[in-house]
């Protein structure tokens, strides 16, 4: 539980660095005494307001104005600069911000005109502390309000208390060996958890640096390493396309080699590009697994072998369960289960609370702390959590029995005619829902036929895809994820 500042580094500044952008139209950097100095400068015009947005834009002066509203102790909701007009009413009008935080020269939407409007500079560091705040609150204080991807309804607003984000933040420091000399790269946009969370606050957390890029190239990221960085974050579409960097360009390969860590998350990373990252750079790439409603769960440590499938295991403090799944009445003599269950989780990184939705709230959170995360997962032997996918779209209740869409993918993403797949349970007369799989190829397209017996080879048959699907590309969120709701 967070006890002191939510960022020491920042309470006690040097010149050491703080946060790097490139790669967009607000390149910039600053140190931690500067960060500090332009921060509380920011503070000053917001202290005492109820709540503040951000215009999360990938760029220096975002990651400004988010230090600068925890600074001076006011919620910030990092609004998604990509929202559409629908979806940017409904965030403005649940969260209620009282000013938006934005770069000087970015034209805002009309829906935001009736707030105050706040430019945050970065270049214009005071020579002293514009006024540097008082004492903090306390951990339960919320500190973010961060909006769900609204794929089962409208999104809902997060609350994210300061002790959750810092308690989580110190335990991935345990699971990554992560300090204030880590030099962290990655080019995710910032108005999510990944990003922002880990991405911009972590290294502050840590006493450390960050160097956003402009984007996660192979070139991008070896004069990155080059130039200090140490740690690299990513989610799988950036990996995957990195490996293709990577094997056609020898010298990146082996700078990005010398990083001290890779990690990927926000959605599965295959088998497949596994093995490509490990065998061009010498790495294996650490996987982990969390929501926004609950932070970062489980993780692969820095210190241990991966193992590639797996989201590692719990953080320190957080407890995880499977429950489970519902009885199927109709189930054959001998279904299999293959010990899968629903993820529940408790510990001190779950959000406080829906903004404005005791209700939903209380329908995935139990008295007693645990909550519900919708996902469907199975533990090793090594006492890794392996995740098969979401109760609401990858849980196929096929014949009787239940399957987990996702290693049906992993076993499609071993074919070397597959490059994506998505796999995905629809109506049947007969079965209740047959298995569908969804199929980018690799180059020509290969037989149907041999894509099925290839998954009857890994796994039992009555996880066979029924009907292979080719598709030129598979439809996806800013994240990565795939969206099968728009394959139906």
């Amino acid at each position: 539980m967070q006890t002191g500042p939510l960022f020491p580094a920042l309470a006690d500044p040097t010149d050491a660095p703080a946060v790097r952008f490139s790669g967009s139209s607000h390149d910039g950097a600053l140190t931690h005494r500067e960060l500090a100095r332009v921060a509380d400068g920011v503070a000053a015009s917001i202290t005492g307001l109820s709540r503040v947005a951000v215009w999360a834009t990938p760029t220096l002066p975002t990651a400004v104005g988010v230090v600068a509203g925890l600074r001076a102790g006011v919620p910030v909701v990092p609004v998604n600069p990509k929202n559409g007009e629908r979806e940017l009413g409904h965030v403005l009008s649940d969260s209620e911000p009282e000013a938006v935080l934005v770069a000087p020269d970015v034209e805002l939407p009309s829906a935001l005109d009736g707030l105050r409007r706040i430019d945050v500079d970065p270049s214009q560091v005071p020579d002293t502390g514009a006024g540097t705040p008082g004492e903090e609150p306390g951990p339960d204080a919320p500190a973010l309000v961060v909006y769900t991807s609204g794929t089962t309804g409208a999104p809902k607003g997060a609350v994210l208390s300061r002790g959750a984000v810092a308690s989580n933040l110190d335990a991935l420091g345990q699971a990554w060996g992560w300090t204030g000399d880590d030099v962290l790269a990655h080019a995710l946009p910032l108005f999510h958890v990944h990003g922002l969370v880990l991405g911009t606050l972590g290294p502050l957390r840590r006493g450390g640096s960050l160097h956003h890029l402009g984007a996660l190239t192979g070139k991008e990221l070896a004069a990155a390493i080059d130039d200090g960085a140490t740690m690299v974050f990513g989610v799988p579409t950036q990996y995957h396309r990195l490996a293709a960097d990577l094997e056609s360009d020898a010298g990146s390969a082996a700078a990005v080699g010398r990083a001290r860590l890779l990690v990927s998350g926000s959605a599965a990373l295959t088998a497949v590009d596994h093995a490509r990252i490990s065998a061009l750079t010498g790495h294996s790439v650490r996987e982990r697994y969390g929501l926004t409603e609950t932070l970062i769960l489980t993780a692969a440590r820095a210190d241990e072998q991966p193992e590639v499938g797996t989201v590692g295991r719990p953080l320190p403090g957080t407890e995880v369960r499977l429950a489970p799944l519902p009885a199927e009445a109709d189930a054959p003599e001998g279904a299999e289960e293959d010990g899968l269950g629903g993820v529940e989780v408790r510990g001190p990184g779950l959000f406080s609370g829906y903004l404005n939705l005791p209700e939903a709230t209380a329908e995935t959170t139990t008295a007693d702390g645990w909550y519900a995360t919708g996902d469907i997962g199975r533990w090793t032997a090594s006492g890794a959590l392996a995740l098969v996918g979401r109760k609401a779209t990858d849980l196929i209740k096929s014949g009787g029995y239940k399957i987990g869409a996702g290693e049906i993918e992993n076993a499609l993403l071993e074919h070397p005619g597959v490059a994506e797949v998505a796999v995905l349970g629809e109506s049947d007369e007969d079965l209740g829902e047959r298995v569908v799989a969804y199929v980018v190829a690799a180059g020509e397209q290969p037989d149907p036929a041999e894509l099925v017996e290839h998954v009857v080879g890994l796994l039992a048959a009555h996880k066979r895809p029924r009907e292979i699907r080719f598709r030129d590309a598979l439809p996806r969120n800013d994240m990565g994820k795939v969206q099968k709701k728009l394959l139906r």
